[in-house]
């Protein structure tokens, strides 16, 4: 039987719902999201409900990770499926503030990222990520969750948020989810749904790129990124915003002798529409012979 989620659009009508629940010894995972609701999101709420007795989804197109030139305005805002899609995963609280409700009157003080931040996304990307770890702060003081999902294509905000965790001692655990993907291995994203037919079919080189380069680990560094550009190539109309192998812990990209886990980061445009993906690599070192 699917029961409909309660929709809270202020902090009050949140508490109010979760208060009582958590008297009673309730555990409150939470999901956060901007919509347009996929089975990746889906996969996520799963994954809340078999860590916690209560599922929060939060549903809110956070202008300040929006940059100028970017998507804000036409992101898509899809309510009805998203409500459909909440309720079937047995969701019990939609929290869908306004921007009133999240920032208004109080923009005083926010969230600066470390270096963390300083590449990739945060490079190409401009007060994007200071953007994410406020809203995010922010979320975590309004639903005061036990635990909080996050999926793992966007690797490098997971990192920051688990780094802000820590630095500003939360009390909420963090868990991921592997990314989950269409059948061709595209990485399931709200933007998937910009793309026109041809752009569709262009974006398999991102997740072919990736097989490449686990295919290739065992040769080493130089090698992952051979077979990454040569996939590429293979498919000129899209534009590669960077290629990186790097610390999965720090974000510092690698040297050629790096020996163990490493994590390939691309960030690509097809089209006018912005992908990124990742994959864990376990590389190994060439080794060198010695002449004597």
């Amino acid at each position: 039987m699917i029961t409909d989620p309660f929709i809270a659009r202020t902090v009050r009508e949140l508490r109010m719902q979760l208060e009582p629940l958590r008297e009673n010894g309730a555990k409150v995972a939470f999901v956060p999201t901007m919509g347009a609701l996929h089975a990746g999101h889906q996969a996520l709420m799963a994954r809340a409900a078999e860590l916690a007795d209560i599922c929060v989804v939060s549903i809110f197109v956070n202008p300040t990770q929006f940059g100028e030139g970017e998507d804000f305005a036409k992101y898509p805002r899809t309510w009805e499926s998203d409500f459909a899609r909440c309720a079937q995963a047995g969701v019990a609280v939609i929290f869908a503030p306004n921007e009133e409700v999240v920032y208004g009157g109080k923009k005083q003080v926010s969230v600066k990222v470390g270096s963390l931040a300083d590449g990739f996304e945060g490079a190409d990307r401009p007060g994007h990520f200071d953007g994410v770890a406020t809203v995010v702060a922010k979320l975590f003081n309004m639903v005061q969750p036990d635990v909080a999902i996050f999926g793992e294509k966007d690797a490098q905000q997971l990192a920051i948020v688990r780094a802000m965790v820590r630095s500003l001692d939360f009390t909420v655990a963090i868990e991921s989810l592997a990314t989950v993907r269409e059948s061709d291995g595209l990485a399931m994203s709200s933007r998937n749904r910009y793309l026109s037919d041809s752009e569709r079919s262009s974006a398999r080189v991102i997740p072919q790129s990736l097989e490449a380069a686990k295919a290739n680990a065992d040769r080493g560094l130089r090698a992952v990124v051979a077979a990454v550009h040569a996939v590429f190539e293979t498919e000129p109309t899209v534009g590669v915003s960077y290629i990186a192998v790097v610390d999965p812990q720090t974000f510092v990209e690698v040297g050629a002798d790096h020996h163990g886990e490493a994590l390939l980061l691309i960030a690509a445009s097809v089209g006018s529409t912005r992908l990124i993906d990742n994959t864990l690599l376990n590389l190994h070192a060439l080794a060198v012979t010695v002449m004597t």
